[in-house]
């Protein structure tokens, strides 16, 4: 049960709401592909590492060769 609040800048009214079905499924949508972005991000530095623990360099090493 997420609670949506709306402000009118003009009259400085708030309103508290539940989210609509719409937004919900936004709200989903959107958890899934954060989720899937940030396991995406985990595979590259998990394959990045793994490419310099093959030729023997820390990150450093690497950054200083590739600029």
């Amino acid at each position: 049960m997420v609670k949506v609040i709306e402000q009118n800048l003009l009259t400085g009214e708030t309103t508290e709401r539940e989210q609509t079905a719409a937004e919900k499924t936004q709200t989903a949508k959107d958890k899934t592909e954060a989720e899937a972005q940030g396991e995406a991000q985990i595979a590259k530095l998990a394959a990045r590492q793994a490419v310099l623990d093959k030729l023997g360099l820390t990150a450093d090493e690497a950054a200083a060769l590739l600029g």
